[in-house]
């Protein structure tokens, strides 16, 4: 797996094999880095169930600020630290172990990316209930196509939905009024 832009642009990162990881396909990652071109300079981002954390990292690469990774399984989050320390990029990063859920509620970012495993399709939900109590400038959510988000979740609505085959990706900014 490789960053596909930015300063660290095709660095090779490390990747979870046969884990039950599902890094985010390269295509997806490159369609929702040109969505945030305008957006994602000195900001901070959080990457929700990270995985590797190559969505964070190209966030990072691409000139975030800072980037809370959040990640439940004690191996992935141990290859994100690794891949953090192979570019050079602790220090502009932080790793947090644990639910995504408790633990999304301890962090603020401007720009939140969440990719909850496709089997827990409540947790889609259960997310952007916690993100609307506070809403980030701006949440995405990376889910199966199949799978039909709300366009409003309390203090959140959906601005925009990207299909790339099985993939989707649903934008959501804070409701106004």
């Amino acid at each position: 797996m490789r960053v596909i832009g930015g300063e660290f642009r095709s660095r090779r990162i490390k990747s979870l094999a046969g884990m039950g990881v599902r890094p985010t396909p390269d295509r997806l990652r490159e369609t929702l880095f040109d969505v945030l071109a305008p957006r994602i300079e000195g900001i901070v981002f959080v990457d929700a169930y990270a995985g590797t954390g190559s969505v964070g990292i190209e966030a990072l690469s691409r000139g975030a600020k800072h980037v809370f990774f959040i990640e439940r399984s004690r191996p992935a989050a141990e290859i994100i630290r690794a891949n953090l320390a192979s570019l050079g990029i602790e220090r502009r990063a932080r790793v947090i172990e644990g639910k995504v859920a408790s633990r999304l509620k301890s962090v603020r970012g401007d720009i939140v990316f969440a990719d909850p495993p496709y089997h827990l399709e409540t947790e889609y939900a259960t997310l952007l209930s916690i993100l609307g109590d506070a809403p980030p400038s701006l949440a995405i959510f990376q889910h199966a196509s199949r799978l039909q988000l709300k366009d409003e979740y309390p203090g959140l609505r959906r601005q925009r939905v990207i299909h790339q085959g099985d993939n989707s990706l649903s934008f959501y900014e804070p409701a106004s009024g």
